[in-house]
């Protein structure tokens, strides 16, 4: 057997003893953390900065890259703090061992507090994190308005009126979002966000201006 295998032996040994199992878990969240944020930011990245960004190509490339690392590096701090965190919770609550029922949410709230609640030297917080947070914003308040109907968990006991309420509610919910992005993009531009400002104004205003038929169809004046 070489020293290679040798080596892989050991660390197998090492990975797959169940007694490592908790503090193994939180060095595997830390990497599928970055490599999803990575994969997620690059591509988005790629084609916002390469679309509505100026600059020269080096700046553009650096862009990119720092967004990327930004987004990979954040979700894996984040990934580190929330089973960090889950296992001390486990370890001292009133049943050691055992995971309690707010041992997610308090987790969660330190993560969240510590990785995305932070502001840098400047007092600033970074675009990346402001836009993960309202994704993750977007997704719980769907959620909450689907738990909130749910007979056996919400507001609402009635199964029929639940169908009812489930089956209206995407559209009024769609419709308002697009009605209230639409009316802060026109009196209050400077609340939306960067990114959506941009391909808003892409779409929305720089459509209203061209004087050929060259910046009419192939690009914007």
């Amino acid at each position: 057997m070489s020293a290679v295998q040798t080596i892989q032996r050991a660390l197998e040994n090492v990975i797959l003893d169940p007694k490592n199992a908790d503090w193994l878990a939180v060095l595997k969240a830390a990497r599928n953390g970055a490599v999803y944020g990575a994969k997620v930011r690059f591509p988005h990245a790629l084609v916002m900065i390469l679309l509505f960004r100026s600059g020269t190509v080096r700046e553009k490339i650096s862009l990119i890259l720092h967004a990327t690392k930004t987004h990979a590096t954040n979700l894996a701090k984040y990934a580190t703090i929330y089973k960090l965190m889950m296992l001390l919770l486990k370890n001292i609550g009133d049943e050691p061992g055992k995971e309690g029922v707010w041992d997610t949410f308090f987790a969660g709230l330190t993560g969240g507090y510590l990785v995305f609640g932070r502001r840098n030297s400047r007092g600033h917080t970074s675009s990346v994190s402001k836009q993960i947070v309202i994704f993750v914003f977007a997704r719980v308040v769907l959620s909450a308005a689907k738990l909130s109907v749910q007979p056996g968990a919400g507001i609402i006991k009635n199964p029929d009126l639940t169908k009812r309420i489930s089956h209206n509610a995407w559209p009024v919910f769609a419709a308002l979002s697009w009605a209230s992005v639409m009316w802060l993009f026109r009196w209050y531009p400077e609340t939306v966000q960067s990114g959506l400002r941009s391909s808003m104004d892409y779409i929305y205003v720089q459509s209203d201006h061209w004087d050929s038929l060259r910046n009419f169809i192939v690009y914007n004046k």
